[in-house]
């Protein structure tokens, strides 16, 4: 039978109607509508650098520009519709997804007391029962409640005491669970008094585990190859995922494909044998939406270079004279295509959301039509930061 091949056209709109991002970004907000959101899309990445909003924020409100922050904290502090954990970086996950996030926290146990003592020192293991036992006897703590008189050093980011440090084992091995946040602050408690007890209840084995993270990984991207399955959650190894798509295809489960990437090469990967069902249904929106760099579809930027041409990097890390855009820029997306990334920041001071520079994609160049349609989501996004203006630097 002869492989299907899918044109870069048509495969990019299979993948961002997968991701949320070819409907309009319109319609209700509210705890319910955002739980689904994120059911649909698997994850969504947490992250603390905020210059315009912080990733989750900016995540959600691409794709329903009714949302505001604090919804979020009810989804996950008082509906219990989501988790927070590991994926490829902290994130929240849809609730259904919990048991099998059983298999990461039995494979961290295993890994990360050896790796962790040879970067923090082997102190902290020996706090992690001080540190159980306070959150048993005391309830929710955040890593300002635990390690009294411990040094608390100011080196950065992951220069943790050792008590921050066990608080955060115990998370990432499954016994504790973020039950809220204040401010960005992680707020951690017995996993038991957090998860629905029905799903803290439920069990997956391994298999079951691989099946689940494969299909729903293949779902949400549309069309991947194995080593993408595996790479979604970062919950199971590659051999596993392609043990599974060996396995799915020979049931015909999944059939293989070529996908056309954005420079002409073609990648064989595997798809649903349905996946080109309704890709034409939907019209593209010509609207500009302004994009997290932690987005979704943006996340595996491998894949994102090959499927749109567009080249992304993170330039917080990089020296102010090294880097080639800026400090932290954000994609543009036009319909299906990305055509630039854009500076800008919330400056509460002035009460404007300021914009420092753009930089327009080969073959998008910023004529009058672009240019409105770019200006009208500036609008868009400074009435989410609550601010009165847009007001763009000489020179941007």
């Amino acid at each position: 039978m002869a492989i299907r091949q899918l044109n870069n056209a048509v495969a990019r709109r299979i993948f961002l109607a997968r991701h949320g991002l070819l409907a309009e970004p319109t319609g209700k907000a509210g705890p319910r509508e955002i739980a689904a959101l994120i059911e649909d899309l698997g994850f969504v990445q947490v992250d603390s650098v905020l210059t315009f909003a912080r990733a989750h924020d900016m995540i959600l409100w691409s794709r329903r520009q009714r949302y505001r922050p604090q919804v979020l904290g009810l989804v996950h502090a008082r509906d219990r519709a989501v988790f927070e954990h590991w994926t490829h970086d902290a994130s929240v996950i849809a609730m259904e997804a919990f048991p099998f996030w059983r298999l990461k926290f039995e494979r961290e146990r295993e890994q990360l007391a050896a790796r962790w003592a040879k970067w923090q020192r082997t102190d902290f293991l020996d706090q992690i029962d001080a540190v159980r036992g306070q959150i048993v006897e005391h309830g929710p703590q955040s890593s300002l409640d635990v390690g009294d008189g411990e040094k608390r050093n100011s080196g950065g980011w992951w220069d943790w005491h050792p008590s921050k440090t066990a608080l955060e084992y115990l998370w990432r091995t499954g016994e504790l669970s973020v039950t809220r946040r204040e401010g960005f602050r992680k707020i951690y408690d017995l996993t038991e008094r957090v998860i629905p007890p029905d799903i803290h209840a439920r069990n997956a084995d391994v298999q079951e585990t691989v099946a689940w993270a494969c299909a729903t990984a293949l779902d949400r991207l549309g069309f991947a190859t194995s080593t993408e399955l595996a790479n979604f959650y970062d919950l199971i190894s590659k051999s596993e995922a392609r043990e599974w798509c060996a396995a799915a295809e020979a049931q015909g489960e999944i059939v293989p494909v070529e996908v056309e990437g954005a420079d002409g090469q073609v990648k064989r990967c595997f798809a649903r044998p349905d996946v080109w069902e309704g890709v034409g249904d939907v019209a593209s929106p010509k609207r500009v939406r302004l994009l997290s760099p932690f987005d979704p579809a943006l996340r595996d930027r491998k894949r994102a270079e090959w499927l749109f041409g567009f080249r992304y990097r993170i330039e917080i890390f990089v020296p102010e004279a090294q880097r080639t855009y800026g400090y932290y820029v954000f994609p543009v997306m036009e319909g299906t295509r990305l055509i630039g990334r854009i500076d800008m920041k919330t400056d509460r001071a002035a009460d404007a959301l300021v914009v420092r520079a753009y930089w327009p994609e080969a073959n998008a160049a910023l004529g009058n039509g672009r240019l409105a349609r770019l200006e009208a989501e500036l609008d868009r996004a400074r009435r989410f930061a609550g601010v009165a203006a847009v007001v763009f630097e000489d020179g941007w």
